[in-house]
């Protein structure tokens, strides 16, 4: 029996009537087109169509051929909070050519180069959201349904967690029924705000199943009454929320952690090409700053200097420092392990698929180079002084969009690892960065109103 007759016989088993056919725009939004479960050959096919104008980003107008999301036969999901339900990820097709536009078609052709080489890239992730609820007169407050989530400190907090418990537990429930293995949810840094972990996959696995975590987010917040937000920094005096990426590059025949050594003379349990892949990293993080972190919300979340201890917690928690260390939070890069590396400065409000794509390009960079970043820095960061960490060459990432893409328009590696997309990535932020910075806010006026 082939995979087509094997999916079409799970459908029936499983009671599928609809079929959610989702792809993504170049922010990484899920995006979908619903059918019928006895049309499932027509996505197979010739793929669900749909304007590709009408979406942000994919390289086409209103005069543009159709576009066309075939669906994976791989991805097959249960959607788990509606019964009848199932989900595909889908590639993007153009006049029957894959449409190289699309962050997963571009994701895949990355890969498919490293697997050339021989190499599989392993990605684990740790998804920070907040669920918060407006207000009657269109703000946004923490969803906080016992009116006890207030400590400055509420990371961990029993009372914090069995605040949200029932949603907690569906969503988990939920993850475990796919086979994604949940083993651990808290409540983090700041009030509203938490993470739930699954287990690392390779990097197209984890990037479909981010996308579809923040799905599942939405709909079982909305059963609560809440909205679950994966933006960077709602609130001003509270920790961002993350997409902290945990990776190493292993041996795409045998399985095997490349980037893991025992003998390690650094102490860290990592190999020569981990360094390498580090040095990549730390090489090209300016440039890659503008795809981790990719709104202007963003650079709330990636403060210097007093910024790092500005919330109510006490801490960011995001590094802002090109470095890395030992299993030390205030660096970019923490070894959280022997073989494994953790990236926190990745902001919740990326595209996966875009992110993941140019990671493993500016690692594989300096693996190509044999470039050495140095000895890991092992001290606190955050106490010392900005002098202090120029002095001991350790670089600042930008502190705004248009510093990042002004970095990545510098960065031929970081560039080319967009292919298409680069220049339609470049125009839409350019565009994001102008409408900000034209827009007056509620601080301007309330600092500068009566001020002369």
């Amino acid at each position: 029996m082939d995979q087509r007759e094997i999916i079409k016989k799970r459908i029936k088993e499983d009671g599928v009537e609809y079929i959610l056919v989702q792809f993504i725009d170049i922010n990484g939004s899920p995006k979908v087109k619903m059918v019928p479960a006895n049309h499932l050959d027509d996505v197979i096919d010739d793929g669900a169509g749909f304007a590709g104008a009408a979406l942000m980003g994919l390289g086409q107008g209103p005069h543009s051929h159709d576009m066309l999301a075939k669906v994976d036969l791989d991805t097959y999901t249960l959607v788990p909070w509606e019964k009848g339900l199932a989900r595909f990820s889908g590639d993007l097709f153009v006049d029957e050519e894959p449409y190289m536009f699309d962050p997963r078609q571009h994701l895949k052709n990355t890969l498919n180069q490293l697997r050339d080489d021989g190499l599989e890239f392993y990605v684990g992730i740790e998804p920070e959201h907040f669920l918060v609820e407006k207000t009657s007169n269109g703000d946004i407050q923490v969803w906080d349904p016992d009116n006890l989530d207030t400590l400055d400190k509420p990371c961990y907090d029993f009372k914090g967690i069995a605040n949200v418990s029932s949603y907690l537990r569906q969503l988990m429930d939920g993850m475990a029924s796919l086979g994604w293995d949940p083993y651990q949810s808290d409540h983090e840094d700041a009030n509203g705000q938490y993470e739930v972990n699954f287990i690392y996959d390779d990097a197209l696995t984890t990037a479909d199943r981010y996308t579809f975590f923040k799905m599942m987010t939405s709909q079982y917040a909305k059963q609560h009454g809440a909205i679950a937000t994966h933006m960077a920094k709602p609130f001003a005096d509270k920790t961002g929320s993350g997409g902290h990426i945990h990776f190493h590059v292993a041996d795409a025949k045998t399985g095997k952690n490349l980037f893991l050594d025992e003998n390690d003379k650094r102490g860290l349990g990592l190999s020569a090409m981990a360094y390498s892949f580090i040095a990549g990293i730390l090489d090209h993080a300016k440039a890659l700053c503008a795809i981790n972190s990719p709104t202007v919300n963003c650079y709330k979340r990636l403060q210097i200097g007093s910024g790092l201890v500005s919330t109510t917690s006490g801490f960011t928690w995001t590094p802002a420092f090109v470095s890395y260390g030992d299993n030390n939070r205030t660096q970019m890069i923490r070894t959280a392990g022997p073989g494994h590396l953790e990236d926190r400065t990745v902001s919740a409000a990326s595209n996966p698929y875009l992110v993941f794509g140019s990671y493993v390009t500016a690692g594989m960079d300096g693996v190509k180079r044999a470039l050495d970043p140095g000895d890991p820095f092992r001290g606190n960061l955050y106490d010392l002084s900005l002098e202090e960490i120029k002095s001991k060459g350790i670089g600042i990432l930008p502190q705004n969009l248009n510093e990042a893409i002004e970095n990545l328009e510098s960065d031929s590696v970081v560039a080319d690892s967009l292919g298409v997309i680069y220049d339609e990535f470049i125009s839409l932020k350019k565009a994001e960065w102008a409408d900000y910075h034209k827009t007056v806010s509620k601080w301007e006026v309330d600092r500068y109103l009566t001020m002369f």
